[in-house]
C-alpha cells in the first residue's frame, strides 16, 4: 500500500497520551464553555479540571469586557471582575492514576459585540494549557454576538491552488518543473486567464495559497506581508484576479498566515541583532539570539508572539486591509493551532467589522472536540477527520463501507448545524489521493462522488481533477504532491469530464449541497453504501460501490423513472423498488425525473 502521509497528528499516539496526562495533572480548561457560542445577554458556564498536582482549595475566574487583560489572585481582581468556581465532581482517571476534580462557574451575560477575556486561577496557579504552569498565565476569550457563517459558503465548490504551480500565463513557459523546492513560474495573471476553465468545471470559489513577498516558492514565510511577491505578479494583478473572479460570480479566499514569518523578515533580523529593538518582543526567544520558537520547531519560520499587542494589531489590520483593498471574501487560517483562542476571538471580530459576508475557517490537524472549541470565534474548520476516513475507505481500503457509514453518522451528529467544515480528499501537505490509490482513477472518481454529495463546502486541490499524482512518497521527499499543473493533452480528459459532471450535478440539486443525509444501506459483503439526500422537494439517491466485480443494489424508492446524473442512464423503479447494477468502483447519483 502506498504511504498515506497526512500533515499532523491524526491518531491516538504516545504524544497525545503524554499531553493528556499533563492536562490531568495541572489545571485544564480546554475552552470548555456552555454555550460555546453565546448570544447577547446569555450567561456562560465555564468548566475546569483540577488535576493531581494542584490542591484546588479555591478556584477563581477573572474576566474583563473592555478589551484589557484580566488580572487577579486569591479571589481579588486586580483588573476585571472575579467569579468563584464551585466543585461539581470528583473522578478517578487511570491515565494519571489519581483523582481529578471538576469545577464550574458562570460569567454573566454580556451585550452584543462584547469580547470577554478571562483567566482561571487555583491557589495562585493559573490555567495555561496542559502543563498547569504557575508561571505562565493563559488568557482565554470568546465573543458575544449573533454572527453566523455567510450563507454563500454552503454552496461553495472551492478550487485550492498554489499560484506558483498552476499556470505561468498565456505566452509564458514554466521556469522549470523538476526541482520541487524552487519556483516554477506560475503567476496571478495565469490564474486569471484560467478562470473560464475553473468556472466550466463548476468551481465558484478560488482558494489561494499565500502570495506575500517571500524567499520561498510557497510563500508561507513572508518577508513583507503587504507586498505581492514579484515572481507571482503585482498588486494590480491581484486586484484584477479578484475583480475578474467576482465578475464571474466566484468568491476568492486565501490561506492567511499569522503564526510565523520568514527568518529573513526585517522584524526578525532586527530582533536578533538588538535586544533593545522594538521588534524583540514580536518573537519568543528561549535564549537570545539563536534559540527561539518557530513553526513546529522549524528555525526558518520564527513564530510571531501574538499575545504582544503591537504584533497582534499589525496582523489584525493586515487581515482587514486585504478585504478592503482587494475584496477578498475570506480566510483559511493557516496553522490555527499556533495562535491562541484569545487571538482568534479578536480576529473574528476584526474581519467581520469590515465585511458582513466574510468567511473564516481554521486549518489544524487535531481532534474533533478541540476543533469544536473554535465555535463562535471562527466559522468552522477544515475536516481532516473526514478526509482521513474517506481516504481509508476509497483509496487504501483500510476502512469498510460499514465503518465509514458509522463514522459519517456520528461525525454529522457531533458537530452543530452551521459549523462550516470544508471537505477534501487531498491537499498540498499530504500525499495525493491518486498516490495512495496506486493510480487507480476509479477510486478517485468514487471518492469525489461522495465528496460532492455531502452538505459541506467542497474543496478540490489543483490537479486532482486531471489525475495529477506525485513521483515519490512523502517518506522520500518533502511535499512531493506539489508538482506543476499539467495542461492540454497531459490532462486526464475522462477524469476532467467526471469532475465537470459532478459540478453540474451539485449546482443543479440543492439536496446534494444543502440536504439532509438519510442512510439507506451499508453492506460490507457487497461493499455497497447508499444514502438519500433530501432538501425540500429535491431528492437525490447516492450509491457507492467500493469494490471489484459487479453488484446489484435494491433500494425502496418512489415509483417512477430515475436518471443517473453521472452517466445520464435511465433506470425504472417498478413497484417502488429500484434495482440497478453497479460495476467496479462505480458511483451513481440518481434523481426522479418529472
Amino acid at each position: 500500500m502506498a504511504d498515506d502521509f497526512i500533515f499532523g497528528i491524526t491518531s491516538f499516539t504516545e504524544e497525545i497520551i503524554r499531553k493528556r496526562q499533563l492536562e490531568l495533572r495541572g489545571l485544564w480548561h480546554g475552552h470548555r464553555l456552555v454555550p460555546r457560542d453565546p448570544e447577547p445577554e446569555q450567561p456562560v458556564r465555564l468548566h475546569l479540571s483540577v488535576g493531581t498536582e494542584v490542591s484546588g482549595h479555591a478556584v477563581w475566574c477573572y474576566y474583563t469586557t473592555d478589551g484589557s487583560e484580566p488580572r487577579g489572585a486569591g479571589g481579588q481582581a486586580e483588573n476585571g471582575t472575579a467569579v468563584a468556581l464551585q466543585r461539581c465532581d470528583v473522578a478517578w482517571d487511570d491515565l494519571v492514576w489519581g483523582y481529578v476534580e471538576e469545577w464550574q462557574g458562570t460569567i454573566p451575560g454580556q451585550p452584543n459585540g462584547t469580547l470577554v477575556r478571562y483567566i482561571v486561577e487555583a491557589d495562585g496557579r493559573y490555567a495555561a494549557g496542559g502543563e498547569g504552569s504557575a508561571t505562565e498565565t493563559r488568557v482565554y476569550a470568546y465573543a458575544v454576538d449573533r454572527w453566523r457563517a455567510p450563507d454563500w459558503v454552503r454552496d461553495a465548490v472551492m478550487y485550492y491552488v498554489m499560484p506558483d504551480r498552476f499556470y505561468p500565463g498565456d505566452g509564458r513557459q514554466w521556469l522549470q518543473t523538476d526541482d520541487l523546492s524552487e519556483s516554477m513560474g506560475g503567476t496571478l495573471r495565469g490564474l486569471r486567464e484560467k478562470l473560464p476553465y475553473l468556472q466550466d468545471l463548476g468551481f465558484n470559489c478560488l482558494w489561494l495559497m499565500p502570495f506575500y513577498q517571500s524567499p520561498s516558492y510557497h510563500k508561507y514565510d513572508a518577508t513583507d506581508f503587504y507586498q505581492v511577491d514579484e515572481r507571482l505578479g503585482s498588486k494590480e494583478d491581484l486586484r484584477e484576479l479578484v475583480a475578474a473572479a467576482h465578475a464571474r460570480g466566484m468568491r476568492v479566499i486565501m490561506d492567511f498566515v499569522t503564526n510565523h514569518t520568514s527568518n529573513h523578515h526585517p522584524w526578525f533580523l532586527a530582533a536578533q541583532a538588538d535586544l533593545s529593538s522594538p521588534y524583540h518582543r514580536w518573537f519568543t526567544f528561549d535564549h537570545w539570539p539563536d534559540q527561539f520558537r518557530g513553526f513546529l520547531g522549524v528555525q526558518s519560520m520564527p513564530q510571531i508572539n501574538l499575545e504582544y499587542q503591537p504584533a497582534r494589531r499589525y496582523l489584525l489590520e493586515f487581515a482587514q486591509h486585504l478585504i478592503t483593498e482587494y475584496g477578498l471574501d475570506g480566510y483559511d487560517l493557516d496553522y490555527t493551532l499556533g495562535p491562541s483562542h484569545n487571538f482568534w476571538a479578536e480576529f473574528g471580530q476584526a474581519v467581520r467589522a469590515v465585511s458582513p459576508d466574510v468567511l473564516t475557517v481554521a486549518e489544524g490537524v487535531t481532534s474533533p472536540p478541540f476543533l469544536l472549541s473554535y465555535q463562535g470565534r471562527i466559522d468552522g474548520c477544515l475536516d481532516f477527520a473526514w478526509c482521513q476516513a474517506a481516504r481509508e475507505t476509497f483509496a487504501s481500503g483500510e476502512r469498510s463501507v460499514v465503518a465509514f457509514e458509522r463514522f459519517l453518522r456520528r461525525h454529522e451528529a457531533f458537530f452543530p448545524e452551521g459549523f462550516v467544515m470544508p471537505l477534501f480528499i487531498d491537499n498540498q501537505n499530504m500525499s495525493r489521493f491518486l498516490w495512495v490509490a496506486r493510480g487507480d482513477a476509479r477510486r478517485l472518481r468514487l471518492a469525489s462522488a461522495c465528496l460532492y454529495s455531502l452538505s459541506q463546502p467542497v474543496s478540490v486541490y489543483s490537479g486532482t481533477e486531471v489525475g495529477l499524482s506525485q513521483l515519490t512518497g512523502c517518506e522520500e521527499s518533502l511535499h512531493p504532491s506539489r508538482l506543476a499543473m499539467p495542461w492540454g493533452e497531459a490532462q486526464d480528459q475522462e477524469l476532467l469530464a467526471w469532475f465537470r459532471r459532478l459540478g453540474q450535478a451539485r449546482h443543479a440539486h440543492p439536496a446534494l449541497r444543502r440536504g439532509r443525509r438519510v442512510p439507506l444501506l451499508a453492506d460490507d459483503a457487497r461493499q455497497l453504501l447508499a444514502y438519500a439526500k433530501v432538501h425540500g422537494n429535491d431528492q437525490c439517491l447516492v450509491l457507492l460501490h467500493a469494490g471489484e466485480g459487479e453488484v446489484r443494489a435494491e433500494v425502496a424508492v418512489t415509483p417512477g423513472a430515475y436518471r443517473d446524473l453521472l452517466s445520464d442512464e435511465r433506470l425504472p423503479a417498478a413497484g417502488g423498488v429500484l434495482t440497478m447494477p453497479l460495476g467496479p468502483w462505480q458511483a451513481r447519483i440518481l434523481v426522479l425525473e418529472a
